[in-house]
């Protein structure tokens, strides 16, 4: 999801748009109720919180490696993923997979993006 969302919003940038701080917050509306939804108490899921902004904050700040085109970070990838750490092959499924869903996100309007993003089918 954070992976999907970071791409969205390098999109925004390179189209030199804002991106909406209502879908940023919407986004972790839903992660932190559905953390409270499973029976975790305040405490954990303050924690769970601060430490999926902390993972998607890296994801978004480091998922492009070629600042002029976009090219999916494998060190990234292989980071959070870590069955791609000796499979070249599901590796370049992985970045055949996000290189599409960049360019098919990138291709529509930007008011449209966000909502046709979930159509995205490879």
């Amino acid at each position: 999801m954070f992976f999907h969302y970071s791409i969205i919003v390098l999109i925004f940038k390179k189209k030199n748009k804002k991106p909406d701080q209502e879908n940023y917050d919407n986004l972790f509306f839903y992660l932190e109720n559905n953390l409270r939804e499973s029976g975790l108490g305040d405490v954990t899921v303050n924690k769970k919180m601060k430490d999926l902004n902390k993972i998607f904050y890296d994801i978004l700040l480091k998922i492009n490696s070629d600042p002029e085109n976009f090219k999916i970070n494998k060190k990234l990838c292989i980071n959070y993923f870590n069955k791609l750490k000796n499979n070249n092959e599901k590796w370049v499924k992985i970045e055949q997979y996000f290189d599409n869903f960049y360019n098919f996100c990138f291709d529509m309007p930007i008011k449209n993006v966000l909502k046709e993003a979930v159509k995205f089918k490879f």
